[in-house]
């Protein structure tokens, strides 16, 4: 996997460890115990802020990334990347269309499985506009799957589903909800929604109108 220009700041860890020699040459034993001390479970091989870049694998551009943090971790046990102040992804076929978004709190890749896990106030749309709300989940780029074992609100063209435990293709096409708890009409429930917001905004009026009343008592007073 291959990553794009990133016209961004980056801080490797190898310029770290130089710029550490030059910085302090009378202290050589203690720099090199603290370099060769470097967990790198916890210590990034590279930090990238404001990153705005396409990911390649394959020799076809998979997706775009947005994110204000990227965390490398390229020399752990496990090695993986880390977006640990939220992720905008764009997903492109191998005709470099877009067929799908992912948005997360948080997410992590880890390359040597290609499997990619999103974290807190997951929103995933399909190329069909379909849109997953959950979570947690996980998205398997072998076996072209998206799944979660967290409760997900699933929205398509003509029924809203929500439920706990989920698995699809990547695409949305082919889905099951393992444990749902409710199937209705997606017009019904958008309705619904709407006389939730309609109800919301008619309260917020009546108390607009109660504080005015109260200003002009005391304004005669």
């Amino acid at each position: 996997m291959n990553v794009g220009n990133f016209g961004m700041r980056s801080l490797f860890f190898a310029a770290a460890s130089a710029a550490a020699l030059l910085m302090a040459g009378c202290r050589e034993d203690k720099r090199e115990t603290i370099a060769i001390s470097a967990d790198p479970e916890t210590f990034p091989t590279m930090r990238t802020v404001n990153v705005s870049t396409l990911i390649s694998d394959s020799g076809y551009t998979r997706y775009h990334i947005t994110a204000p943090l990227w965390l490398m971790f390229e020399e752990a046990r496990e090695p993986h990347w880390v977006f640990p102040e939220g992720m905008y992804m764009v997903k492109f076929d191998n005709d470099m269309k877009e067929n799908g978004t992912f948005t997360a709190d948080t997410a992590t890749y880890f390359s040597q499985k290609r499997l990619w896990r999103f974290d807190r106030n997951v929103r995933y749309r399909s190329v069909d506009g379909d849109r997953l709300l959950t979570q947690q989940l996980f998205w398997d780029q072998n076996k072209q799957k998206v799944y979660s074992d967290s409760f997900i609100h699933l929205e398509r063209a003509d029924r809203t589903i929500e439920g706990y435990g989920f698995e699809a293709d990547q695409n949305m096409r082919d889905y099951t909800v393992h444990r749902p708890s409710g199937i209705f009409p997606t017009s019904a429930f958008r309705k619904e929604k709407g006389a939730q917001k309609e109800e919301t905004r008619k309260e917020e009026t009546r108390k607009e109108e109660v504080q005015e009343v109260q200003k002009e008592g005391v304004q005669k007073e």
